[in-house]
């Protein structure tokens, strides 16, 4: 393990693209920075690394305008800066494409490029001819192949990426701030993606870079920070530090980067079956079956039709045809009430979207989901659900100021768990986790893989889907691959690699079970 003196030793001398100086910020009840420092350099790409609830989120939104620190300083080029607003930021060159990204979708791609700055004549009249040329011209230079008038609501998540890009490239910007930016890419993506970046790294362009996928640090980083718990650890080059180094200073100890499971808790009792499901022109012949006690993974491209599959089994989507049986019973899921009455819950893969009322206080976000087992007579027991969320968020190890703190003041390992916590509070028998450890931290990814492991010590199933591949081998029982919305394998999970897995999602291996 590195020493964090040996770290925070290294000096960086020279006048930076960009410093940020004794950061501080506070939130009621929660400390997020304090005096957080970093230095970026012109041509570097600079990584921020830490637990969700770290700071780096933070530290980015003062960056950009959004948040402003209650302490430090700001400098660009030397120079002291005050950056109160995204506007500020936009005009001293700082750009940050955010893991959610900032597109109207359904505006053109020529006129979210360039919004609030259309090219004009006389009494206003738009040169629209010559902006689209323009956005031609952006859309030519980050490599997308497509009419900057085709609607932004038509793009992939990729293709609406490099538009953000574009625009960033219009604005003049410098300095580019990318937060998770690979969660939904593919490898091809992101490989073209990283290219970008190289692009813009040689055009002595600084950019900070946020990712949980450690690989890729080691990638595309030069110089990495390390923060924790809301304060600096310490900066270093990438060349200079392995993997488990950086995990053991972001979380302040040994830590296992996938859950290893020792123990299996599957019988033979087939808790759900699903025959022949289809679903449009995206799902197609679907058949499974989930033993209880059971990890099933799935596993499958982007495209493949594995949230589309998970919310038929919600009845968020309704089957074009085929049968889902609960213990041998034919069941008909057309309403998410009813997938919940039956004992399935689903944990989304967007949290923000529909797992959580971000404005509302964590026990509220807890109970909603139950409030049945909460009213008597018409009213509320505010008693009974205090307890369960008492019990329930030791159970968990949800680390939160206060159940009435609004849960959008937690850290995203955090919010994950209380999204959990909410079914749990169901009883329910048949958990369905959509990425659930997309976008958090080794630590909280460790934790959730914990809680998963419980809830089939308890009598659970799982259904967990994953881009992960290592996480899929490391906790799943079973896998099924799913290609082009086709079951594409069934595998048994016995010394499977992540290349017979991915041979499978990419249709390099025959069709059909282990």
């Amino acid at each position: 393990m590195i020493g964090e003196q040996t770290l925070k030793s290294r000096t960086d001398t020279g006048i930076a693209l960009l410093e940020m100086r004794g950061i501080s910020k506070s939130f009621p009840g929660v400390h997020a920075l304090s005096d957080v420092s970093i230095r970026l350099r012109k041509g570097e790409v600079h990584v921020i690394v830490g637990e969700n609830g770290a700071g780096k989120s933070t530290l980015i939104k003062i960056l950009s305008g959004v948040y402003r620190a209650d302490g430090g300083e700001i400098l660009i080029d030397g120079q002291k800066v005050s950056i109160d607003n995204p506007q500020r930021a936009l005009k001293l060159g700082v750009s940050v494409i955010y893991q959610e990204l900032n597109l109207n979708p359904h505006m053109s791609i020529y006129e979210n490029i360039f919004l609030g700055r259309e090219s004009t004549v006389a009494f206003g009249v738009l040169r629209r001819g010559r902006t689209i040329d323009e956005a031609r011209a952006l859309l030519d230079k980050v490599g997308i192949e497509v009419s900057p008038r085709v609607l932004v609501k038509n793009l992939g998540i990729a293709q609406k990426q490099m538009v953000e890009i574009a625009k960033a490239i219009s604005l003049n910007a410098r300095i580019f701030v990318f937060d998770e930016p690979t969660s939904t890419l593919s490898h091809a993506e992101t490989s073209r993606l990283f290219s970008l970046i190289r692009d813009l790294k040689a055009s002595g362009c600084g950019i900070i870079y946020i990712s949980h996928r450690l690989e890729e640090i080691f990638e595309i980083g030069d110089r990495c920070t390390v923060l924790r718990d809301g304060r600096f650890v310490g900066t270093r080059a990438i060349t200079q530090m392995s993997i488990p180094e950086l995990i053991s200073l972001m979380v302040g100890r040994e830590i296992d980067q996938a859950a290893q499971r020792t123990e299996r808790f599957a019988t033979e009792r087939v808790v759900l079956r699903v025959e022949g499901l289809c679903y449009q022109d995206v799902l197609k012949d679907i058949s499974f079956d989930l033993r209880q006690g059971e990890i099933l993974g799935l596993s499958g491209l982007v495209g493949s039709g594995r949230t589309e599959l998970a919310k038929c089994l919600i009845g968020d989507l309704r089957k074009t045809s085929g049968r889902i049986l609960l213990d041998d019973r034919p069941v008909n899921l057309s309403r998410v009430t009813q997938a919940l009455s039956n004992g399935i819950a689903y944990v989304s893969e967007d949290r923000k979207k529909e797992g959580l009322f971000f404005l509302h206080p964590v026990s509220t976000n807890m109970t909603i989901a139950s409030l049945r087992r909460l009213v008597k007579n018409g009213f509320l027991r505010p008693r009974l659900e205090k307890n369960l969320c008492l019990q329930t968020g030791e159970r968990l190890r949800i680390k939160t100021p206060g159940l009435k703190t609004q849960v959008k003041n937690l850290s995203g390992g955090n919010q994950q768990k209380v999204v959990i916590a909410k079914w749990l509070l169901t009883k329910a028998r048949i958990f369905i986790f959509d990425e659930p450890t997309r976008g958090i931290d080794v630590g909280a990814k460790a934790e959730i893989h914990r809680i998963i492991i419980e809830l089939l010590k308890g009598g659970a199933s799982v259904i967990m889907i994953s881009s992960e591949i290592p996480e899929i081998l490391a906790l799943s029982d079973r896998i099924l691959v799913l290609r082009l919305g086709r079951t594409q394998a069934l595998l048994e999970n016995r010394g499977l690699t992540q290349e017979d897995v991915l041979g499978f999602a990419m249709g390099a291996h025959a069709l059909g079970p282990n």
